[in-house]
């Protein structure tokens, strides 16, 4: 994707692409409604979703597994997501079903796995601790 001059869009289709729409936005995102920048602005979250659509295009797995599966994307271990996190305890009971995931982790992990918030809100059984 490149602009031109004019700020003519193209479907996203890298990173670079992504970072570059995403700021143009943020740029645009107070623009008056019925202005060229307000249209600009439309046909960027246009481009933006189908780019976020298509890179979390993700199978139906539970919150866990969806997060094993993203770590392994990313050469990640649980060490690393202890790093993110601060407690490694937690994270092992996390990702052995013992405990479920809290807020911050569900923030944290979004971030740091592109993961959609939604995606790890999902219920999802635990094992019982004897």
């Amino acid at each position: 994707m490149k602009t031109l001059k004019n700020n003519n869009w193209f479907l996203l289709e890298s990173e670079a692409d992504f970072e570059a729409a995403s700021k143009r936005y943020e740029q645009l995102k107070d623009a008056e409604k019925g202005t060229g920048a307000h249209k600009e602005k439309m046909l960027l979250v246009h481009l933006i979703a189908q780019y976020e659509k298509k890179l979390w295009d993700l199978p139906e797995v539970d919150p866990v597994e969806m997060i094993k599966i993203r770590m392994a994307d990313f050469g990640y271990n649980a060490t690393t997501l202890a790093k993110a996190y601060g407690d490694k305890g937690t994270i092992s009971k996390v990702l052995n079903y013992k405990q479920s995931l809290s807020l911050t982790m569900i923030r944290k992990f979004s971030q740091l796995l592109k993961i959609p918030a939604e995606w790890l809100i999902r219920e999802y059984p635990l094992k019982k601790v004897l």
